[in-house]
């Protein structure tokens, strides 16, 4: 007699860690640049290195890069950028279990500012916060059936589980040539870039998925018109492709994560010679999930009528998927100049960005609050400050439906912004209208009681002698045919046949005569 067993595969989250980061560093203006008059705004990015665990620690390098954008004292180009990096070696503390596992780090940029010490120097200061967690992908195994089974009864229980196919990570590599308008000047210099990602999707198909989104493009910079020495563009690249994914399929349920983890932008010539041509590349990294339902049988019981079969159970925990959608939202609020910066005249760019700060479960609905960061550059009526940037914090609470919730299902929400337009209303305020996707995806963990052994021996004679041989049972509430041919040293085919029996359905007060299917005389 043997146990038949299935490997389900699982993933959980094995170990995390959250470290803030103070990143302060001054930085001189190049000999080549003029003096500083006003800082307008400031950029950066984290861009992480190396990654290495050892004895319970985790060891992060990078770097922050920023870019600073400023009024200078020249009047023919006033406008102006300093770029810069300031590394960080940093060690964040985690569960020695986790030594030797891989961990995902993200990394959110809490707060960037750019001050002036005096016109030669600035003072960069920033926080950064570096969220790091380590999933484990493990078997979870588990009885389906008994081999051998002659004269050993087994009753086998059908449950839904979500199955990790897939947990791997890929790159995608987006590359195109922009070409600026007849009514834009040649390049001289990039002062200022912004890149992001809109409207992704994501199609699953056999052995591959498909993904398809936007990348809007912005750049500002010193033109060779000596008409108009300050120059931007704006456009948005579509993308699409296929990432090859073996053992995936249609039916199965993609979470998929995107992230810029490279990007470059430079002037090139056209054909003409003149510097007219963006080089565009850009890298994707994808964190790819892939999940299968599915539905097993796994053993529930197992007896024999001629043996003593002990079954040796323990409590296993699997993920079961309640709901993955992906929920889109409208929220509009204004901004307003502030009564010291200068007016608007014309609006050049606007990015957002979405930071939660907080996701309360009620019940079936979570309720999920936070702002939207927005950040506005403008050309002013000021000739003296002809550039200026505004910025803005919209908060917004919105509830997501999910049917099936539990007080202890586990839940993630990625949040993205599809769409973000802005308009003025006048001189000195802004309508800002944007369009918000939260992708959730939830588990319900549940506990079920398995068979992982089972122990044998020989049976009772003197108990099974005490039992008379043909019994006349009525069936008692919540009985089954099962329980009572367990009990009785019998099977449920050998009950329905002596009963005339087509089906094993029974109910309360039901007559049945019940034969002891061992001999006790032999």
């Amino acid at each position: 007699m043997e146990l038949i067993k299935k490997n389900i595969h699982m993933n959980k989250l094995k170990c995390k860690s959250t470290l803030q980061l103070t990143l302060d560093d001054d930085c001189n203006v190049p000999d080549i640049k003029p003096d500083i008059d006003k800082i307008i705004t400031e950029q950066g990015d984290v861009k992480i290195t190396d990654i290495q665990a050892m004895n319970g620690k985790l060891m992060v390098k990078g770097s922050l890069a920023f870019n600073v954008l400023y009024l200078g004292g020249e009047n023919s180009k006033p406008i102006h950028n300093i770029s810069g990096e300031i590394p960080f070696d940093e060690v964040i503390n985690m569960d020695v279990s986790c030594a030797d596992d891989d961990p995902i780090i993200k990394w959110e940029l809490e707060d960037l500012s750019a001050g002036l010490i005096n016109s030669r120097k600035l003072s960069i200061r920033s926080i950064v916060r570096l969220n790091v967690a380590i999933e484990e992908l493990y078997d979870e195994e588990t009885a389906v059936m008994v081999e051998d089974t002659d004269d050993v009864q087994y009753l086998n229980k059908k449950i839904e589980i979500t199955d990790v196919s897939i947990n791997k990570k890929d790159t995608f590599r987006i590359k195109d040539e922009i070409m600026l308008p007849t009514n834009k000047g040649n390049v001289s210099s990039i002062l200022y870039s912004d890149l992001q990602l809109n409207n992704i999707e994501v199609r699953m198909l056999e052995n591959r998925f498909s993904i398809k989104g936007e990348i809007p493009v912005f750049i500002l910079y010193t033109s060779e018109d000596e008409e108009n020495p300050i120059e931007y563009y704006e456009t948005e690249i579509p993308f699409s492709g296929n990432i090859e994914c073996n053992g995936c399929n249609e039916d199965m349920i993609e979470d998929i994560t995107f992230r810029i983890v490279s990007k470059n932008l430079e002037m090139k010539p056209d054909v003409d010679g003149e510097e007219r041509v963006l080089d565009f590349e850009v890298i994707l990294e994808m964190g790819i999930k892939v999940y299968e339902i599915e539905e097993p049988e796994i053993l529930y019981d197992v007896y024999s009528p001629t043996k003593e079969v002990t079954p040796i159970i323990r409590n296993a925990t699997y993920e079961n998927l309640v709901i993955k959608n992906n929920s889109k939202y409208r929220i509009a609020d204004r901004i307003k100049v502030p009564e010291n910066e200068p007016t608007i005249l014309q609006i050049c760019h606007a990015n957002g960005t979405i930071k939660i700060d907080e996701i309360i479960p009620e019940g079936t609905e979570l309720q999920v609050e936070g702002i939207i960061e927005v950040g506005i550059l403008y050309i002013t009526e000021d000739d003296l400050r002809p550039m200026n940037a505004l910025k803005g914090a919209i908060p917004f609470t919105q509830v997501i439906e999910v049917k099936g919730m539990k007080p202890d299902s586990s839940f993630d929400i990625k949040p993205n912004i599809d769409q973000l337009s802005v308009m003025m209303l006048d001189s000195d305020e802004i309508e800002v209208k944007a369009t918000m996707s939260l992708n959730t995806i939830v588990f319900d963990k549940i506990t079920e009681p398995i068979i992982t052994d089972i122990e044998v021996s020989d049976i009772d004679m003197d108990k099974l002698q005490s039992m008379p041989g043909i019994i006349g049972y009525v069936v008692k509430k919540n009985d089954t045919l099962w329980n009572i041919a367990k009990k009785y040293y019998t099977t449920v085919d050998t009950i329905m046949s002596i009963n005339n029996m087509e089906e094993d359905k029974i109910r309360e007060g039901d007559k049945l005569i019940i034969l002891k299917k061992v001999d006790v005389t032999i």
